[in-house]
């Protein structure tokens, strides 16, 4: 099915306007709440087959009797790259859609089980595993939540000399380098992509301030204090914060786009093409923090069968 072309009328794009997705399969990271669970609900709502790709199984099946469409539920660990493996290893078929999505965000220092600082690890190293291990079976499009974070005060940039910022940790220090890395990640991919003749699309996009259980594990409790506060009177609900994740998966826009809100500061709004940071659109940087991706996670860009066939 060919995707949807972006619409060009005054009236701001909404779920109702996903095109039908009878045939196609999702996988949603961190799919059982949030802008994961809304982004589930949507793409089933319009005929995909969606798997929720939680790291507890107990909560997807809860989350699952919410989703009205055909659903499934399989584990995966974004924080353990033995559970990406074993996810990657189990897929077979087709997938249409990688949506990347779950995250974790301004939490207390801590590791993976591989020993990698839990932000940097999770958000970025876990997908960057999963992506290249599904490659060989994506069809469509691969897309990447970020967040407005990669641009914050102070310059974020991805620490090469110190990725776990051992020593000197600051939570949403961890959190904007691995948005960043998010972006970097989404370029480079799509530069490997085109290289090889794929027609795969990789995307990313962010929800703007969205009221999801996210901002409840922040460290500070000022900060949380503060966020509670912003997601009852400044913040968008959950299906509006997915909105820029299903405008990215659906409608036809070229490779490594980012969207986002289309409101002041893009924290609220209709879901639109947006910038980024001088950062993350760097793709010396971006090639840098794929290798270095590589040699972490041990997990490299696959050869893929178009390439072949080209």
């Amino acid at each position: 099915m060919a995707p949807h072309t972006p619409q060009t009328t005054a009236r701001p794009w909404t779920a109702q306007d996903i095109p039908d997705q009878t045939g196609r399969t999702a996988v949603v990271t961190g799919g059982n709440s949030g802008i994961g669970l809304a982004t589930a609900q949507a793409l089933a709502r319009a005929g995909a087959h969606v798997v929720l790709a939680v790291r507890d199984p107990r909560r997807g099946e809860a989350a699952a009797l919410r989703v009205d469409g055909s659903v499934e539920v399989r584990r995966l660990d974004l924080a353990d790259l033995s559970s990406v493996r074993a996810f990657a290893a189990a897929w077979h078929g087709d997938l249409d859609l990688l949506i990347n999505n779950a995250g974790v965000m301004n939490i207390p220092e801590a590791r993976t089980k591989d020993g990698f600082e839990m932000q940097f690890g999770t958000n970025h190293l876990g997908h960057f595993a999963l992506t290249n291990l599904l490659l060989p079976h994506v069809t469509d499009r691969v897309v990447t939540v970020s967040s407005g974070a990669h641009r914050m005060p102070g310059s974020p940039r991805i620490h090469f000399d110190d990725l776990d910022l051992a020593g000197a940790y600051r939570p949403m220090a961890a959190y904007s380098q691995s948005k960043l890395a998010n972006l970097l990640f989404t370029l480079e991919l799509q530069r490997r992509l085109t290289a090889e003749g794929s027609p795969v699309r990789a995307l990313a996009a962010h929800p703007g301030w969205a009221a999801t259980n996210l901002q409840g594990h922040d460290a500070s409790p000022l900060r949380r204090l503060a966020m509670r506060a912003g997601n009852r009177f400044l913040a968008q609900d959950e299906a509006a914060g997915a909105l820029p994740t299903l405008y990215a998966a659906v409608q036809d826009l070229p490779g490594a786009s980012y969207t986002g809100p289309d409101g002041v500061f893009e924290m609220r709004g209709a879901p639109t093409l947006v910038g980024r940071s001088r950062a993350a659109s760097d793709p010396v940087t971006a090639r840098r923090l794929w290798t270095v991706s590589e040699e972490l996670t041990g997990v490299t860009f696959p050869r893929l069968a178009v390439a072949a066939d080209a």
